[in-house]
C-alpha cells in the first residue's frame, strides 16, 4: 500500500499480516476517492475514524491538509498507524486517540469545523443490523462536527444486506437499508464492485444541535 499523491507520493505505508485487525481500502479506490474530494485538502482538518494504517488520513496530509486526528481503538493497529506516522514524518500535524470510535471520547476528540472525516468500520458491524445502527447513529455525529463545505466519507461492503450473513460479500440482496442520516445531506454512493463509499454533508438548513 502506498501514498498516491502530493508530497510523500509512491511512499510505502506499512500494513498488518492480514485483514483481521484491519482492511485496508484498496489503492485503486482510494484514488478514485481522492479524485473524487479534490480541492478539499489545502489546509484543512481531517479526521480518520476506524483509522487501521491510517492510509486515508496520511493521503489527505500528503495533498496538503493542515491536521488529521486518527482514532482507533485496537492495538496493533496503532503500532502500524504510528510507524506510518513516523515513517513520514508528519508526527507535528497528526494526534492518535486510541478510543472506542463510537464512544464519547472519539466524539469528543473530533475538533468543530471539521473538513472531512473519513468513516471506516469493520465490515461485520455494518452487516449486523443492531451494530449497524449503533455505527451510523456514531457517524451522525461526526458530521455535526463538520463545517459548511465539508464531507463525511462512509465505506461499507456491497451490496449491503439488510440483516447479517457470512457471505454478504457475494449477496444478491442490497436490502432495505436506509442510510440517510438525521442531520445530513447524503448519502451519495459510489459502488467499487464489493465495497461502496458513501458521500455525506451536514445539513446547514437544520439546527447544529439537532440529534
Amino acid at each position: 500500500m502506498r501514498i498516491i499523491a502530493g508530497e510523500f507520493r509512491s511512499r510505502t505505508l506499512t500494513t498488518p499480516p492480514d485483514d483481521r485487525t484491519t482492511r485496508p481500502m484498496p489503492d485503486s479506490v482510494r484514488e478514485s476517492l481522492f479524485n473524487l474530494l479534490r480541492g478539499h485538502f489545502q489546509g484543512q482538518r481531517v479526521v480518520d475514524v476506524f483509522a487501521g494504517t491510517g492510509a486515508s488520513g496520511l493521503e489527505a496530509l500528503s495533498r496538503g491538509a493542515a491536521s488529521c486526528i486518527f482514532i482507533d481503538k485496537d492495538k496493533q493497529a496503532e503500532r502500524t498507524l504510528r510507524a506510518n506516522i513516523e515513517t513520514l514524518g508528519v508526527e507535528d500535524r497528526t494526534e492518535v486517540v486510541r478510543a472506542d470510535a463510537m464512544g464519547n471520547s472519539a466524539i469528543g476528540a473530533c475538533p468543530t469545523s471539521a473538513h472531512l472525516v473519513f468513516f471506516d468500520p469493520p465490515y461485520h458491524m455494518m452487516r449486523d443490523a443492531a451494530q449497524r445502527e449503533r455505527c451510523l447513529a456514531s457517524l451522525a455525529r461526526f458530521i455535526e462536527k463538520l463545517d459548511e463545505t465539508g464531507y463525511a466519507i462512509l465505506r461499507t461492503p456491497w451490496p449491503l444486506p439488510s440483516d447479517e450473513s457470512d457471505d454478504a460479500d457475494t449477496s444478491d440482496d442490497t436490502g432495505d437499508v436506509d442510510l440517510r442520516l438525521p442531520g445530513a445531506v447524503g448519502p451519495e454512493t459510489h459502488v467499487h464492485s464489493t465495497m461502496a463509499l458513501h458521500l455525506y454533508m451536514r445539513d446547514t438548513n437544520q439546527s447544529h444541535s439537532e440529534p
